[in-house]
């Protein structure tokens, strides 16, 4: 089974996300990708952080009905901040002969050093960097840097001699922001499209709720 793994703290989850899912799914042959919210993101304030329960369930209601997406409550089962080593850890134990693809933009596949192991997560799963063409170059020097043992197969194409890759994938890019929304729900302004039916219709059902948390920063 191959298994795409795209992590955040949907806050809320909106069109965007589910639509990359759907394009690294489809371009990669992948049975399923998993939305993986966490419980406690290491590297965002919590100050406006909705519950994790509520967050969870928006993103069912964003991938339902969506042909091979699915959601996952992995990182509320633990205690603590949620690590994607430990995530990519917890799925391995679960699934040993599953091959994983973690998901992530360009700018934050930057950042992996700053991450808790987040060097070592190309030996966890294949990475699958996302939009930003123009930042390849930028790119490709950040890997031939970190993981030198990475052997270039094409332009987009890094091969591990363990068996993980690092490819990089052009999609339609939908440059939509958590915070913009979050502003734009508390003006009452039109989520249409920017975020899935289902969950704008939750936005609207726990509308008191998710007040007392995004209008901390109003």
């Amino acid at each position: 089974m191959k298994l795409g793994i795209l992590g955040g703290s949907f806050n809320p989850v909106h069109t965007g996300h589910v639509r990359m899912a759907v394009e690294v799914r489809e371009q990669l042959e992948l049975d399923r990708v998993d939305l993986v919210p966490a419980k406690e993101p290491p590297h965002k304030s919590d100050a406006d952080m909705l519950p994790f329960a509520l967050r969870l369930e928006m993103v069912e209601r964003a991938v339902r009905g969506v042909r091979g997406l699915g959601t996952n409550p992995i990182e509320g089962r633990r205690p603590g901040p949620s690590f994607t080593c430990d995530t990519l850890t917890c799925y391995r134990s679960e699934q040993p002969e599953t091959e994983f693809y973690f998901i992530l933009g360009a700018s934050t596949f930057l950042e992996l050093p700053e991450w808790r192991r987040g060097l070592e997560i190309p030996e966890m799963a294949s990475l699958v960097v996302v939009n930003r063409w123009e930042a390849a170059g930028e790119v490709t020097g950040f890997i031939n840097t970190h993981w030198p043992n990475a052997v270039q197969e094409n332009p987009g194409l890094w091969q591990f001699p363990e068996g993980h890759s690092i490819r990089l994938l052009g999609i339609p890019r939908l440059d939509i922001k958590g915070e913009h929304l979050r502003r734009c729900w508390l003006e009452r302004r039109c989520l249409s499209l920017l975020v899935p039916s289902g969950v704008e219709e939750l936005l609207e059902e726990q509308a008191d709720e998710i007040e007392r948390y995004w209008g901390v920063r109003a």
